[in-house]
């Protein structure tokens, strides 16, 4: 089955009055919707975009697998274990909060910034917090996430150009750039399928432009 939502259909939230713009995929703070709490073990997929100056200030985490993908610009990690990180288009970053964990997002740079953060909750809860970057992720090196039984995937199709779907149980897909057509479906930036037991599908990029998709691999839907 393939469930897609729009880009439109996300909850809008952040602090836009500070330079936050949030729009949320799943059930979070004030937008309560108990049939959108989670897929799999994925429960937010929130798209950022940060003015310059502009960011979080320090704020706890405890029993979940955070990972941020950046669509464009540079975001300055600082969390309590020490690690204190710039985060790129291309590199995928972890942060594990354990038994908990704090951590400040800003934008340091001079550019607007927009980034992915997707929340996974862990298989067991609790633990010592972890840190992890990969620097350039490539197409063919999906990112393991153990904690929360799942792997992340980018797809990096060029304009015409087709790119495999993972055969899972489970699987979520985000597009960040581009529009890709998968199965009957045309998908733009911002836009997400959900899809459950489905095999050899392929995703094909527009004429026009290369596209990005994120694409989380859950082999089963239990968490």
């Amino acid at each position: 089955m393939i469930d897609v939502r729009r880009a439109a259909q996300r909850y809008p939230g952040g602090e836009p009055g500070t330079g936050i713009e949030t729009a949320h995929a799943f059930s979070f703070g004030p937008h309560y919707d108990p049939g959108n709490l989670r897929f799999a073990t994925l429960i937010a997929c929130n798209e950022e975009r940060l003015a310059p100056g502009a960011g979080f200030t320090e704020h706890p985490h405890s029993h979940t697998e955070i990972v941020t993908w950046v669509a464009r610009g540079e975001l300055t990690h600082e969390d309590s274990a020490g690690h204190t990180t710039v985060v790129r288009p291309g590199d995928v970053q972890w942060l594990s909060a354990g038994d908990g964990v704090r951590h400040i997002e800003r934008n340091a740079g001079p550019e607007p910034l927009v980034f992915v953060q997707m929340w996974l909750l862990p298989l067991e809860p609790g633990g010592t917090p972890a840190y992890d970057v990969v620097r350039g992720l490539a197409d063919e090196s999906p990112y393991p996430l153990p904690r929360a039984g799942a792997a992340l995937h980018v797809r990096r199709p060029g304009p015409g150009e087709r790119a495999g779907v993972p055969d899972a149980s489970a699987a979520y897909l985000h597009v960040v750039h581009g529009t890709v057509t998968l199965g009957d479906e045309t998908l733009h930036p911002g836009d997400s399928a959900r899809l459950t037991e489905t095999r050899g599908l392929t995703l094909r990029a527009g004429p026009d432009a290369a596209a990005e998709i994120l694409i989380w691999e859950f082999p089963t839907m239990a968490g």
